[in-house]
């Protein structure tokens, strides 16, 4: 029962984390990034550090991939990114907006996360809770 109950509420910090996120997107004011420089920039800033290499972990939920903020609204989080304990926040004089696109055009390459249906690991303690 303990472990339905962590699935349950990992599953709902997840699901909550990417509806608080996600924006209605922007038309295509933004520039259009370099991912090749975006995966280099990602490494170089130590992004990895909390959000993973696959970028689908962070503090409070913040999972980078998939991507569901615009240009725009992940500009804004890195600048501003808000609640203490998250991440510093990155100033143009540490990363340009041009960079910061280049690391936004590496993260929409990223694969998305299977389903977890499709977890063979989550399955099977879904069915040893059961």
């Amino acid at each position: 029962m303990n472990r339905l109950i962590q699935l349950v509420c990992a599953v709902a910090l997840v699901l909550g984390s990417a509806a608080l996120f996600a924006q209605a997107p922007v038309g295509n004011s933004a520039a259009a990034g370099d991912p090749k420089n975006g995966k280099e920039l990602f490494l170089k800033y130590t992004c990895y550090g909390c959000h993973g290499f696959s970028a689908q972990n962070g503090p409070a939920g913040n999972r980078l991939n998939p991507m569901k903020m615009t240009q725009q609204g992940f500009v804004a989080l890195v600048r501003n990114p808000g609640a203490p304990n998250r991440m510093p926040p990155y100033s143009a004089k540490v990363i340009s907006d041009a960079q910061l696109a280049d690391i936004y055009a590496y993260l929409k390459t990223l694969p998305d996360a299977p389903a977890a249906k499709d977890i063979p690991l989550l399955q099977q303690i879904e069915k040893e809770v059961k």
